[in-house]
């Protein structure tokens, strides 16, 4: 007699779970965390029994065993409840799977319910049987009420342990849509338990192990590495990237994607492709990468980390952790290292060079005098005076540098007209002409930039200009004097302390402009495209709109 066909679907479909649970017990077995294993190798044996049991129950050659087989399903089935909470509680980091009372009361209620069931053929309270023919010949099951009670307290255990893990997810700030997925095809079963009990469309039986196993291999062969993920950044408040063994992103929480909006919708491209300059910055030995928040710059600790299942590599894991406050200090010592290498430079220099000339002019004014030649004396000590003139000047600007370099404190926002006006009272710019383009505000502190702008508007003077012109643009702004073009000379020698740039009587003016922009974390460059003179542009600066504190 020919087999029905929708007895070879059911004999497949439960068949194929009891395969699919065979091969992922193996997988179970190779995840890291020990309680984790335990509890996942306990529900896939538990499914891939309880799979076996139901196939036996379809294709057992007589009454007797098909119920035997049957009975031996619900004692096996419900034991996936009891593994299904280990697992659970493992996987989420809870501890609740090593309470010894939760353990002993869950050992308890289980031996009572596989009493009762096992007892079922003397008192009939749990299931009774009835040969059908339609639609394939097979034992029929009507389920009592201690079936539907017992069956409604492990659908409640199997929901709590779902909210331990969209708990876990949602604090890990992943993607819920994996786990979703998940309990979607976990969930269906149980609306074909419902049709089978409610209609003849479906044989009566259990079609949970269909919906565990489809769980169990999904977490172990679909979502290992979101799953795997997702419980090593158990308790990490970082943006993570997960990277596959190719590098290519499989993964990333919500932080990662509001730090790096590149993220979205990147899933499955190269890591290098998406971010380059992060990719870059992991080769570094001080691998930070600076970002902006809220308007802030903050700065973040780049580290991977790969990880494996069992023996094999499955990707890499890449955590972005808040180090701003960290490297705010690193750099301002940094910074106080180079102020101090600089003050160093600047003292051995320029001091102890003019020294060497005053003392030069002096010898030579005497030897001049001891020959009677009062006019080259008197010419060798108008050079040591302008000399010992020029030191005071020097000396003054040194303080500027110690004065000033320290740690920047409280800023204002200052108007930066107002700024320019005041700077250009305290230099000594001679006749200059000066002009200004554009206005705003800046958060600065007003001395040093007061200090900073008159060093620059010196130095233009200095260096032959006419004319100085201002100009501010969103984050920027830059002096400019039409004097000696900077020539073949290398635009960083003008800010480093010592380096007599463009000669020896420049003093330190461009240097200390660029300490007191770093003091403020700005930056000081020379635009090396402009040819009417020397331009000095201070960037990164912050613009504000507004009128100033305390005006009208």
């Amino acid at each position: 007699m020919a087999l029905s066909p929708v007895f070879l679907a059911y004999v497949l479909a439960f068949g194929a779970a009891v395969l699919g649970c065979a091969i992922g017990f193996r997988r179970a077995l190779q995840v890291a965390d020990a309680d984790t294993r335990r509890g996942l190798a306990g529900v896939v044996a538990g499914s891939g029994g309880w799979a076996l049991f139901e196939l036996a129950f379809l294709v057992a050659p007589s009454r007797f065993l098909k119920y035997v087989a049957y009975d031996l399903s619900l004692v096996v089935g419900l034991s996936t409840v009891g593994a299904w909470l280990y697992f659970c509680s493992a996987y989420t980091g809870r501890s609740f799977h090593r309470n010894t009372t939760y353990r002993r009361a869950a050992v308890a209620t289980y031996v009572g319910i596989v009493a009762v069931k096992l007892t079922n053929h003397v008192h009939g309270l749990y299931f009774t049987t009835t040969p059908v023919q339609s639609p394939f010949p097979h034992l029929a099951i009507q389920h009592g009420t201690i079936h539907w009670l017992v069956a409604g307290l492990s659908y409640a255990l199997v929901a709590v342990g779902f909210f331990m893990l969209f708990e876990l997810f949602l604090e890990a700030d992943y993607d819920t849509r994996p786990l979703g997925a998940l309990v979607g095809v976990t969930a269906l079963p149980v609306a074909l338990d419902v049709v089978g009990f409610a209609s003849p469309l479906l044989v009566d039986i259990n079609y949970e192990p269909l919906g565990v196993a489809a769980f169990a291999l999904g977490v172990l062969y679909v979502y290992e590495a979101e799953f795997l993920a997702v419980q090593l950044t158990d308790g990490v408040d970082d943006a993570i990237v997960y990277l596959d063994a190719n590098d290519r992103i499989r993964e990333y929480n919500g932080r990662a994607s509001d730090l790096f909006t590149a993220l979205n919708g990147a899933t499955g491209q190269p890591f290098d492709d998406v971010l380059p300059e992060v990719a870059e910055t992991l080769g570094d030995d001080h691998p930070v990468v600076e970002r902006t928040v809220d308007g802030e710059t903050r700065y973040y600790l780049a580290s991977d980390t790969s990880f494996s299942l069992g023996q094999s590599d499955i990707g890499r894991m890449v955590v972005f952790s808040d180090v701003t406050r960290t490297e705010r200090k690193r750099r301002e010592l940094e910074r106080h290292n180079e102020q101090l290498e600089g003050f160093a430079a600047a003292i051995r220099h320029e001091l102890l060079n003019t020294l060497q000339i005053v003392g030069g002019r002096v010898t030579v004014a005497g030897n001049a005098l001891d020959r009677g030649n009062v006019e080259t004396a008197r010419e060798s000590l108008r050079t040591a005076s302008e000399t010992s003139d020029r030191m005071s000047s020097i000396v003054e600007d040194l303080s500027v540098l110690a004065r000033h370099g320290k740690t920047l404190g409280d800023t204002e926002r200052v108007d930066f007209a107002d700024a320019v006006a005041d700077a250009w009272a305290d230099a000594d710019v001679d006749d200059l002409s000066l002009s200004l383009e554009g206005d705003g505000d800046v958060v600065a502190d007003p001395t040093r930039l007061r200090e900073l702008l008159a060093s620059a508007f010196a130095f233009a003077a200095h260096n032959g200009a006419s004319e100085v012109t201002v100009e501010r643009g969103d984050d920027w702004f830059a002096i400019a004097g039409d004097g000696r073009p900077p020539g073949d000379t290398e635009p960083a020698a003008f800010f480093e302390y010592g380096s007599a740039v463009p000669d020896s009587e420049a003093g330190i003016l461009l240097p200390n402009v660029r300490m007191l922009a770093a003091v403020h974390g700005w930056s000081a460059s020379l635009d090396t495209e402009y040819e009417q003179g020397v331009r000095v542009v201070v960037s990164d600066t912050e613009s504000v709109s507004g009128p100033v504190d305390g005006a009208a």
